[in-house]
């Protein structure tokens, strides 16, 4: 079966205002996720694709712009079952407005159960992503062989929730794995399992440093939190 190189959209103006922004239209990578973007054909370079899957968003697609550019003829296909999920009444606020609000205890420690009003449930996004990821191996494999790799640009809780499946993980873990803009996650599939392979790299690892501070009472009360929808990655 094929291997699944999943990139998250670089990142966007959201992610740098702390906004949930959902599948709220017309949310543009900012500066650095363009960098990031630019950078993603010479990181792929080794990797040949046998297409390329994006969610719809804007973000996903200007992310994808500079790989289908350095590789004309590499089919694109929109794939709406790895959108964004559907955050409903907290799209588009401040990810500090919402983090009082007693669902985000639920998204943090119990997300199966979590189902945000007016939008999905987390349960829901990730068994369509699943879904879809079945699908696409299926249709990947018939037409370019077993050993064929394809890309898929999705974003931060979609790209969790299908490692998760992968590794077998309840997805009321899934809010310890971590995947920054523009990541590459990897996942070879197999007759008998997936294997994860790589895992949100991004291939800086300055990020991983200690910056040497000691941080005070209050900003540490919730660094335990993980940033629903990706966040915004290493300063």
């Amino acid at each position: 079966m094929p291997t699944l190189i999943l990139v998250r959209h670089g990142r966007s103006t959201a992610n740098t205002s702390g906004v949930l922004a959902g599948r709220t239209p017309r949310v543009a990578l900012d500066e650095r996720g363009a960098a990031q973007a630019a950078a993603l054909p010479g990181r792929l370079a080794d990797v040949p694709l046998a297409a390329a899957v994006t969610s719809p968003l804007q973000r996903c697609q200007e992310t994808l712009r500079p790989l289908l550019d350095a590789r004309p003829g590499l089919p694109l296909h929109t794939e709406d079952r790895i959108n964004e999920c559907d955050y409903g009444d907290w799209s588009g606020r401040k990810l500090a407005e919402l983090s009082d609000h007693p669902l985000m205890e639920v998204v943090q420690r119990h997300p199966s159960a979590a189902a945000f009003p007016g939008g999905e449930s987390m349960r829901g996004m990730q068994a369509r992503a699943v879904d879809a990821v079945h699908d696409w191996n299926a249709r990947i494999e018939a037409a370019h062989g077993p050993s064929a790799a394809y890309l898929m640009c999705s974003h931060g809780d979609i790209i969790k929730a299908l490692v998760a499946d992968a590794l077998g993980l309840h997805l009321d873990l899934f809010q310890r794995i971590s995947v920054d803009p523009c990541s590459v996650t990897a996942i070879r599939y197999t007759r008998l399992r997936p294997f994860l392979v790589r895992l949100g790299d991004t291939g800086d690892f300055g990020a991983l440093a200690p910056s040497g501070e000691e941080p005070d009472e209050a900003a540490t009360e919730g660094e335990g939190d993980a940033a629903v929808g990706g966040g915004a990655g290493a300063p």
